[in-house]
């Protein structure tokens, strides 16, 4: 057996006390379960460690796997440039992108010339770092391969994890696996995303699959909870479980913390016997496509709309062929559309007001122009239509406001206006909390300086899914 060890661990840097200074001892829990973690790795005596963070490089289209010779990183970052780390890396890393290859999964070499050409450097990242702090100090010391993450479909960031294994197995390799990720970043008031209650909710449903040994659990898991969440660590966590596929694992939730408003985890994943049960590679695509399938199913038809409008277009097909709801044929308003894959935005393009006849054909020009116009991303392939998630935002009537207390962006989207110029922003949107915020955004989008004479207006949304 290759795999010999396979783990989750957290990466808070307040958790090494040359950093955190006592304030470490706050998640002594956490802090323990890393060494106890380490105490467990060092017994199984690995010949190469496989770092998985989210802190490294991350493509839209691959996963990517260093395959320098060295390298070296500190905490400088965080107040403790005396903890430093160099490290050798293991020639893993090379087969690892040549097994995923075999496997037809997007993984990227990370060498020094593609570092030199897209201006990455050899220096770890904290995700690597913290962990390997206390696995340092329970005595581990072996070669490592460091992999990034990428925003690919989980079912395939989980055959990353497959192409590790079988790397492993190629070159007859002890391989430990480590999959570096906190969970939700808004469990408090004074969390660092801020609060949102799906935060304790995605932190139950993760610690309860992970401590069940799901992976089909968590490929299939909520986007809008994981969203919701602001989590970096389910990723991580599903390409380390797909490194075990086809073994029998003994998994264990070692401990479980949240008092800075971030979810710490510490798990191990003890891999054992082959069991034919579970490759799970196909059974996990067709979960995920059973997942779509019944998401097509509740959509709206304001939803529905944009999804076949941008499908048909992007086709060839004739538009004139899609059924449109009368409601949709009675009503004028402004509409958003938005589409977003693997919980990843991917397109956005409204209108403030209506501009066209009928909410349909707002809808229908809006989908087109998020999938094909949105200077931001390329437009949207035929390949990726089975992938995406919409959802249309229907405005309401813009209405005149005396000042920025009368704004709330939970509640209310903004209009900002200074002469010709102005800013929209819809409300509700992960990381803006406040009224300035807000304001500050829109008037950034419209190119308004933060010294001219602003005009705002507030208004409500429907959001449908």
């Amino acid at each position: 057996m290759s795999i010999v060890f396979c783990g989750i661990a957290p990466h808070p840097p307040i958790a090494v006390p040359e950093v955190g200074r006592g304030r470490d001892k706050e998640i002594k829990e956490t802090q323990e379960a890393m060494l106890e973690l380490g105490r467990r790795l060092k017994e199984k005596k690995p010949e190469v460690l496989v770092f998985i963070t989210p802190h490294g490089p991350v493509f839209s289209d691959a996963v990517g796997v260093y395959t320098v010779k060295k390298m070296q990183g500190d905490l400088g970052e965080f107040g403790a440039s005396e903890v430093n780390f160099n490290l050798q890396n293991h020639r893993l890393g090379v087969s690892i992108v040549e097994a995923a290859g075999e496997l037809d999964v997007p993984v990227a070499g990370i060498d020094e010339d593609i570092m030199s050409r897209v201006g990455l450097d050899d220096r770890l990242d904290h995700g690597v770092m913290v962990p390997l702090y206390f696995l340092r100090e329970a005595g581990v010391d072996c070669p490592v391969v460091v992999v990034s993450i990428g925003l690919l479909p989980y079912h395939e960031i989980y055959r990353v994890g497959l192409a590790i294994q079988k790397a492993s197995d190629a070159n007859g390799v002890d391989t430990a696996v480590i999959a570096s990720g906190d969970l939700s970043h808004r469990l408090t008031s004074d969390a660092p995303a801020g609060y949102d209650p799906a935060g304790a909710a995605f932190d139950r449903e993760v610690v309860r699959l992970v401590g069940e040994g799901d992976p089909c659990g968590l490929v299939t898991i909520d986007h809008e909870l994981v969203d919701s969440a602001g989590e970096c660590g389910l990723r991580p966590i599903i390409m380390a479980m797909g490194s075990l596929d086809g073994l029998v694992i003994s998994p264990q939730v070692l401990s479980y913390q949240g008092p800075f408003g971030v979810g710490y985890m510490v798990a191990d994943f003890k891999p054992g016997r082959p069991d034919p049960e579970r490759r799970l590679t196909e059974r996990l695509h067709m979960a995920q496509k059973e997942k779509m399938g019944k998401h097509r199913a509740a959509e709206s038809s304001q939803v529905r709309l944009a999804r076949e409008t941008l499908q048909k277009h992007c086709r060839g097909e004739r538009l004139e062929d899609i059924p449109v709801p009368e409601e949709l044929l009675q009503e004028k308003a402004g509409a958003f559309v938005s589409i977003k894959k693997n919980g990843q935005l991917r397109g956005c393009i409204g209108t403030i007001e209506a501009v066209r006849s009928n909410l349909a054909e707002e809808i229908m020009e809006n989908a087109i122009s998020a999938g094909t116009r949105d200077p931001r991303f390329s437009p949207v392939s035929t390949d990726e239509l089975d992938e995406l998630e919409y959802s249309v935002d229907v405005l309401g009537d813009p209405e005149p406001v005396t000042g920025i207390d009368e704004l709330d962006p939970h509640v209310y989207g903004v209009i900002v206006r200074s002469g010709m110029r102005k800013g929209l922003l819809l409300p509700d949107l992960e990381g803006i909390d406040t009224a300035e915020e807000q304001v500050s955004i829109a008037m950034q989008k419209a190119g308004i300086a933060p010294e001219e004479e602003i005009e705002l207006e507030r208004f409500k949304v429907v959001r449908y899914l």
